[in-house]
């Protein structure tokens, strides 16, 4: 406290405290509380890949997979859902169960187009065909879990990761007006290893991606995968058929026209999509 006018007061701080004085001052029932926290924010990612039973992601030994589709988000997960998931040449093969302040998800695969959940796929005529779709917010903490639990049981030879994502277009750096930016667009970004021709232009400078996009491309890059990741940018922020249809340009890429459906069903498959959403979305009104 000032004792005359212009005094200069030091304000008390934490900052000049080393680590042992602060480890003095956690007392036991404030690590039992970390500790507990901390566990419930572990990530699990139980899978179904033998025999039907579900087992911890590390129990298990790698399998080969050569394509891994990673949709991040309520649309391009709407998208896969529409365009490419069928449930006769698709079958479920893992799910992931976190909480954070966010969300929590569950290990059931019955799920609506606005639930929080991420769930494996495996092509039944290929195996080596894995999609993921994540509509679940992985918070900063928990990327690193994610990653090694999902990563590590695949072998990395010959495997090839494509990334959609979505993002507001307040997000995307430019010199012109946002307002004048025919949204929704698409950019792509992309491994130093992945040298096949990509389905838009690539994001510019100085643009960056955050959250599980980042840290799947990151991770990539890190262990030399050949990967790319589609964002697109928008100003919906929920499921949305604009959004939705802005990804139809990579249906003729290279890792996914092989694995298009029929577009006519695709079409009635978004907005049976759209409209379950709707009617779930007035239950709340």
């Amino acid at each position: 406290m000032a004792t005359f006018f212009g005094e200069v007061v030091v304000a008390p701080s934490r900052a000049g405290l080393d680590e042992e004085e602060e480890a003095r001052e956690e007392t036991p029932e404030d690590r039992e509380i970390r500790r507990e926290l901390e566990k419930k924010r572990e990530i699990d990612v139980l899978w179904t890949l033998k025999s039907g039973a579900s087992t911890e992601s590390s129990a298990d030994e790698p399998f080969v997979c050569s394509k891994f589709i990673v949709a991040i988000g309520h649309n391009a997960a709407a998208f896969l859902s529409s365009f490419i998931l069928d449930s006769v040449c698709w079958e479920v093969v893992g799910v992931v169960k976190l909480w954070n302040e966010w969300c929590r998800t569950s290990n059931t695969t019955n799920v609506l187009p606005t639930d929080s959940f991420c769930l494996f796929y495996r092509l039944i005529s290929d195996p080596t065909v894995l999609l993921c779709q994540c509509s679940c917010y992985v918070a900063e903490d928990q990327q690193f879990q994610w990653l090694e639990k999902v990563f590590g049981r695949m072998q990395k030879e010959d495997l090839q990761v494509t990334i959609l994502s979505t993002c507001p277009v307040a997000d995307y750096k430019t010199q012109e007006s946002t307002l004048t930016l025919p949204s929704p667009f698409l950019k792509a970004l992309k491994t130093k290893e992945f040298k096949e021709q990509v389905c838009c232009p690539l994001l510019e400078q100085p643009n960056i991606v955050r959250d599980l996009p980042a840290a799947v491309l990151s991770y990539c890059q890190v262990w030399q995968i050949p990967a790319v990741l589609y964002q697109c940018y928008t100003d919906v922020i929920k499921l949305d058929t604009v959004t939705i249809e802005a990804f139809k340009p990579l249906l003729s890429s290279k890792i996914l026209k092989s694995l298009v459906k029929d577009v006519s069903e695709s079409t009635k498959i978004l907005k049976k999509l759209l409209t379950t959403n709707e009617t779930h979305n007035n239950i709340y009104i």
